[in-house]
């Protein structure tokens, strides 16, 4: 586009076309606006480009208030609402030049209650959850770039099911204003994109201040924390190996440390579950009291078991998160990133379920930035990943350590 071979009309009639072709077969998306993004399109070809995002076509998930657009939280309860105004996540993006092509399918109120999105490379396995359409137009190439959040692994599992990059930033990296709550304590805005470099526009979108380029060398070979989580019996064989192999071509390439959390950490996903359903009985209250009956027996459930969370377990929670913040101080002062397993394998088949959160539950309660990044796939054609675990507010950084590994392991 800054070359001139293609035009922000070029780009979106394209996007269109691809959706119409493949969203039938994959249902990654609530509402296209087609008429809306292709005037927005022609008027930002008038312009200059000055903005990061200038004409880029981005989703939106369904979470997320758009006031030109349906938005429903992936309920009936909501079925055909329209807010009054957009999130401040999507303002931003308008601010910064994007095309806000339309929203995209979510689970019940980003929990675990799924929606009829196809993972596009093997239909009849999910994409993963909460965000769900997202990751998969991503995937299938119906837009360079869309939003989610993430609340126990609703970015980083989804990116690995879809095989794409996707990045859970620093919690309160960006306003939730205009976005659905859950768990105000965990949510968090994230990114999907197909290459480690768009993340950095997206960063200096939401910012206004200019990145350093993520395909820039690190002045020295990274140091890397690898950390197998006390939930390595989860992953399958598939996912096992192929973090082993990453591990084995890292060797020689950077300064390798085994990372092995103590006891501390075993009950550290129950801890976030804990928060999770506490904060959701508050946050989903109204749509409890005034229709029970259009919610989802799991989400019913989930909000049931969250009233039986006391306040000494939450607070017993909190306090162990603060304990395993201050072990992680530790591992920085020796460490750029953490790398873990993204999930515990390929994509799961059925669309009943979302897939395991469990290597996602711990670092999004610790509030660390996380970027999924594909590692190839599986026999069947699936995706495999891992996980970039970063130190609070250091995002770039981490961007810019994902885009290294990104091309040592495509050399």
């Amino acid at each position: 586009m800054a070359s001139g071979r293609l035009d922000s009309l070029g780009l979106v009639r394209a996007c269109l076309e691809r959706i119409s072709e493949r969203d039938r077969e994959i249902r990654a998306w609530t509402h296209v606006d087609r008429q809306e993004s292709m005037r927005r399109a022609e008027a930002l070809d008038r312009l200059a480009r000055t903005q990061p995002l200038h004409g880029i076509p981005i989703a939106i998930k369904d979470i997320i208030d758009t006031a030109g657009m349906p938005t429903a939280y992936g309920s009936p309860i909501y079925a055909g609402n329209r807010p009054k105004a957009d999130a401040a996540c999507v303002r931003r993006l308008v601010a910064a030049g994007a095309v806000i092509l339309g929203k995209t399918v979510t689970t019940e109120f980003a929990y675990f209650s799924p929606g009829p999105t196809h993972n596009p490379h093997l239909r009849g396995h999910t994409p993963g959850g909460s965000s769900s359409g997202s990751a998969a137009a991503v995937a299938d190439c119906h837009v360079p770039i869309a939003l989610g959040t993430q609340t126990a692994g609703s970015v980083i599992r989804p990116a690995a099911y879809c095989g794409v990059v996707g990045y859970k930033g620093t919690f309160g990296w960006t306003e939730m204003a205009g976005v659905k709550p859950l768990s105000p304590a965990l949510d968090t805005l994230g990114v999907f994109c197909r290459v480690v470099a768009d993340l950095a526009l997206v960063r200096q979108a939401f910012s206004g201040k200019p990145v350093a380029a993520a395909t820039q060398a690190p002045a020295r070979p990274p140091r890397i924390a690898v950390c197998r989580t006390p939930f390595w019996a989860e992953a399958d064989a598939e996912m096992h190996d192929r973090f082993e192999d990453v591990v084995a071509r890292l060797r020689g390439q950077a300064e390798l440390v085994d990372f092995d959390p103590d006891e501390t950490w075993n009950t550290i996903n129950e801890a976030q579950l804990a928060i999770m359903m506490r904060e959701a009985v508050a946050a989903l209250a109204r749509e409890r009291a005034e229709h029970a009956d259009k919610l989802s027996t799991r989400l019913r459930e989930m909000l049931e078991d969250g009233e039986r969370v006391g306040i000494r377990e939450e607070t017993a929670a909190r306090a162990l998160a603060t304990r395993c913040r201050n072990r992680l101080a530790q591992v920085w002062r020796d460490s750029d990133f953490i790398l873990a397993p993204a999930a515990p394998g390929a994509a799961p088949r059925g669309l009943e379920r979302t897939g395991d959160p469990v290597f996602n539950r711990m670092w999004t309660l610790l509030g660390n930035p996380c970027i999924a990044l594909p590692v190839g796939r599986n026999d069947r054609g699936l995706p495999l990943a891992v996980q970039l675990v970063g130190p609070h507010n250091e995002d770039d950084t981490l961007v810019a350590h994902a885009a290294w590994l990104e091309a040592m392991l495509a050399a």
